[in-house]
């Protein structure tokens, strides 16, 4: 009896892990010169919202899980300096650790982006941080000088993996899942999802398609299985709308994603407060993506930040048709997507129409920061745009899915 409650407590701990996809992209090597970082964020806490911050040296935005009404931990973000921050969670560091003090990054994002302009402010703060740290994880950095890294975290140490560095990124941007090189070895999580990764980010470069709509695009609302070697997205864009399904378990953008963020960073003189946040606040595969910045202020878009209810009204809709592709709400209901739902033959599915209209935004986003680039905005500017972004997806959302936002 012993042995099978062992075994059940192990098998809910490993079920309700929180698991996430990042990479870390040096501007050596992507479209336009800027660096970018990326993270498909696997939770408990489906519901996030953004929020924009005043209470440290630099002003700042976050994704932030609803619950959080005062936004305690940031789960990614950027601040005025241009320097951002995310991360994903390891298991295989602290492994013989008995300290009790634990699941740190949220709090540790929130004070780096409060306080750190470059990297190197974010090695001081971890050398210079009360120990054990209470972290187990890997923090991806970009800063406005071009900085672009990786850094392996425990409790004691730290190891930085430069993406600037030839030796150590080859190819310009370094990949993390669940588990981290310097651990112990074949232990931890996401090991598909690693190869997974690697492969999409192999395609994209020999292509010359390395940027942030890919990564939108293709990467954060992957179906592909590099184990089985499956692209189940070429497969049923050629079938049908029906009762098709497929296990989704180890595809990188599962049930329990969350949201996503790629954050494209600034280059030469450009001031570090037009880095561009593009937040993903619900589940990727029915959440459209769309810009901030910190030089806006604190006028987000509405349907990003919490309504009376305090919830991100996007996110909320995005959790609705989100149901309508995981139906089947018992036993192992949950790892079954209906894919047919999000894409097929028609072209009605909600990926598809999700693009569609996501093309008129990195469209009309590119215009702005053409501009901007040249003559940075005033705050004005940028809050009219983000009431056309507002305006655009209620009406997408109405038009498309019959969905009220």
């Amino acid at each position: 009896m012993k042995k099978t409650f062992t075994l059940i407590i192990s098998l809910f701990i490993v079920n309700t892990l929180i698991s996430c996809t990042t990479a870390v992209i040096s501007g050596k090597y992507t479209n336009d010169g800027r660096p970018l970082i990326w993270k498909l964020r696997d939770s408990h806490s489906l519901e996030n919202k953004m929020m924009y911050f005043n209470d440290g040296r630099y002003d700042y935005i976050g994704l932030v899980n609803s619950e959080d009404i005062t936004g305690k931990e940031i789960w990614a973000g950027a601040n005025s300096k241009g320097f951002s921050i995310m991360n994903s969670a390891s298991y295989n560091v602290n492994l013989k650790d008995t300290t009790s003090k634990k699941d740190c990054e949220g709090y540790f994002m929130k004070l780096a982006l409060k306080n750190c302009a470059t990297l190197e402010d974010l090695e001081n703060l971890l050398d210079t941080i009360s120990k054990p740290r209470g972290l187990a994880t890997h923090f991806g950095v970009i800063d406005a000088r071009g900085g672009a890294a990786i850094y392996e975290v425990n409790n004691y140490t730290y190891t930085k993996f430069d993406a600037n560095n030839s030796e150590e990124a080859p190819n310009g941007y370094i990949i993390r899942t669940n588990f981290s090189f310097t651990g112990k070895k074949d232990t931890g999580y996401g090991f598909i999802r690693y190869q997974t990764a690697k492969e999409l980010f192999h395609q994209a470069d020999s292509m010359g398609q390395l940027n942030y709509k890919t990564i939108i695009k293709d990467f954060s609302r992957c179906l592909k299985h590099s184990l089985t070697n499956k692209d189940f997205r070429k497969e049923y864009e050629k079938i049908p709308e029906g009762k098709n399904f497929i296990n989704s378990g180890d595809l990188i953008t599962r049930n329990s994603s969350a949201s996503a963020i790629i954050i494209q960073g600034v280059k030469n003189e450009e001031p570090g407060d037009l880095t561009t946040i593009w937040s993903i606040v619900g589940y990727p595969n029915t959440c459209v993506a769309l810009p901030l910045w910190v030089r806006g202020g604190k006028n987000l878009p509405p349907i990003l930040m919490a309504d009376k209810s305090g919830f991100s009204p996007l996110n909320k809709k995005a959790l609705e048709l989100k149901n309508q592709v995981y139906p089947i709400k018992r036993g192992s209901g949950s790892k079954y997507l209906l894919i047919s739902k999000l894409i097929n033959s028609e072209e009605s599915g909600i990926i598809q129409k999700i693009e569609k209209a996501e093309k008129n935004i990195f469209i009309k986003t590119e215009e702005k920061l053409k501009i901007w680039r040249k003559k940075p905005p005033k705050q004005i500017e940028i809050t009219e745009f983000y009431n056309w972004l507002n305006k655009f997806v209620i009406n997408t959302y109405s038009t498309e899915f019959n969905i009220e936002l």
